[in-house]
């Protein structure tokens, strides 16, 4: 019997040393691979988390609807009162209109990760598809404020679980050498789904019926309706699958991904190399583990730079940026083309981030983006002191100036680090918190700001900016002591960084294990 269980052992030792073979070879080969080379080696992958983005670009597209719809005069009429020769609508309805979405976006996004480590994540991504096709429904044909507000909570909570699942499955399949362009890809659907609906409400905000935003609407089944049709072929997460012990079908997944056999064995031991190093910290998978040993300062570090953006200005401007112009004298139409320009700027400064990500670093990016954006929230606020028309337009090219630095820093980055620093097993929780906190913010705002803004209010106007240049102020200051550098290591490498409890200041030039055993490997064949 004694001789049996040393077999035993021996066999178990032998197994564990091939998994970590090679699981060392194919995080060497990553390391390899420049992002041209991953580019068209790994051709499928890179259409599948396009696809995911498609789906971060429905609940972008959703989100901003609702907001621009403020903007439009004939929404303010059906929906509103009359006021000082036009017609407003009532601080709480629109409190509720915004408050009431990005709350159920909170629950949406706690929801859906426990759904998604249940069911997988292809299968929580089409239960919400469909939910979202009623909440749509509800929205257009509203004629009253309690059923737009219905539909408007409805989506929440699929814009919820759009954006923790598909950030999740994205960070799951993506290869290294892409994982900083392609997780900061994921920004620009929030910044089309933006200019989509601004280019809509141009083109129909002046006219004289309900359609002037209910096109707006209808316009969101033709997004839905291509997530509807891919969804059936969209290949599960091998992460997934492993954690479940579907070893088999995480094989498959990986093969209509479009690796090769000898490619799919050695991803198959460094996923499980992964997991079960995380298994070693992580007792479970439920959300009480996010606070547990060094998952809590994986949790609060990768969902540091949401709430960086949720407290330094992005809710203002995203939401409120057109009406502050028409408060300023522009007109309707003036507001929504500045709002397009806005817009382009804001796509323009994305795209541009996904060739600087891996040439100078999330930490770089992310605090002097903080730092800048911060600047510019000064100044508008200064600006806003005169209630001039030139003041007013420094004010908006402030905004300009912001939306393009922010898009290309910290506005990118904190999708790429919430994706890369959450443990394998926590990952869709992590994504979860991270969303939630940052909605639960914005739905601070969303109550806040209009006693704040409106004219029959507070009518601090431009002055707002002040406030969010000080929580900037203390955000960036949190951010240059606590943010890690993140680029170039595998998962397995930010495991180990973070079990060793590694200072953020020395994560980039900290060797790893793994990078050690390596260089071993290379001197011994050299020899």
């Amino acid at each position: 019997m004694a001789v049996l269980a040393m077999e035993k052992d021996d066999t178990k030792t032998a197994h564990a040393e091939t998994a970590e073979d090679l699981s060392s070879a194919q995080n060497a080969e990553e390391q390899e691979l420049t992002p041209t080379q991953a580019l068209r080696k790994y051709p499928r992958v890179v259409f599948w988390c396009c696809f995911a983005i498609w789906i971060l670009f429905l609940s972008s597209f959703d989100n901003q609807a609702g907001g621009v719809v403020l903007g439009i005069p004939q929404f303010r009429k059906d929906f509103g009162h009359a006021f000082d020769g036009g017609y407003v609508l009532p601080a709480g309805w629109q409190s509720a209109h915004s408050g009431g979405p990005t709350a159920s976006t909170v629950i949406g996004a706690l929801g859906s990760s426990w759904v998604a480590d249940k069911i997988g994540r292809k299968y929580t991504l089409a239960l919400d598809v469909l939910n979202v096709l009623v909440g749509i429904t509800l929205e257009t044909i509203s004629t009253t404020n309690p059923v737009f507000f219905a539909g408007k909570l409805i989506n929440g909570f699929s814009v919820g679980a759009f954006v923790t699942v598909s950030m999740a499955y994205v960070g799951e399949i993506v290869p290294l050498a892409l994982r900083g362009s392609i997780t900061a890809a994921c920004a620009v659907s929030f910044t089309i789904g933006s200019l989509v609906a601004a280019l809509i409400v141009n083109g129909t905000s002046n006219q004289d019926s309900r359609w002037a935003y209910r096109i707006i609407f209808v316009s969101q089944y033709g997004v839905a309706g291509v997530a509807a049709i891919g969804l059936p072929f969209l290949p599960e997460s091998p992460w997934w699958l492993l954690s479940k012990g579907k070893q088999d079908k995480a094989l498959k997944s990986l093969r209509r991904l479009g690796y090769s056999a000898d490619e799919v064995t050695s991803k198959i031991a460094g996923i499980q190399t992964v997991l079960d190093k995380s298994l070693q910290e992580t007792a479970g998978a439920s959300f009480l583990e996010c606070f547990r040993a060094s998952n809590f300062r994986r949790m609060c570090v990768g969902i540091d730079p949401l709430i960086v953006q949720a407290l330094g200005g992005a809710y203002f401007i995203a939401a409120y940026s057109t009406y502050y112009l028409q408060l300023g004298g522009y007109t309707v139409s003036e507001s929504f083309q500045i709002n397009i320009g806005q817009q382009v700027l804001s796509m323009s400064g994305n795209i541009l981030s996904w060739f600087i990500i891996d040439r100078f670093g999330r930490r770089p990016l992310t605090v002097w983006g903080s730092a800048f954006t911060t600047l510019l929230l000064v100044i508008a606020g200064g600006l806003g002191l005169v209630q001039q028309p030139s003041f007013v337009k420094g004010t908006v090219a402030m905004m300009w100036m912001w939306c393009f630095f922010y898009n290309f820093t910290i506005g990118a980055t904190a999708y790429t680090l919430m994706a890369e620093i959450a443990t394998a097993r926590l990952r869709a929780k992590t994504a979860a918190i991270g969303l939630a906190t940052q909605q639960a913010i914005f739905t601070m705002w969303a109550f806040v700001i209009p006693y704040l803004f409106n004219p029959d209010q507070a009518n601090l106007g431009g002055r707002i900016a002040f406030i969010f240049s000080g929580l900037g102020v203390l955000c960036t200051v949190l951010l240059w002591l606590y943010l890690p550098e993140t680029m170039g290591r595998t998962y397995e490498e930010l495991d180990e960084m973070f079990m060793k409890r590694v200072p953020a200041w020395q994560f980039k030039s900290y060797q790893t294990d793994a990078q050690m055993n390596i260089a071993a490997e290379q001197r011994s064949l050299k020899e």
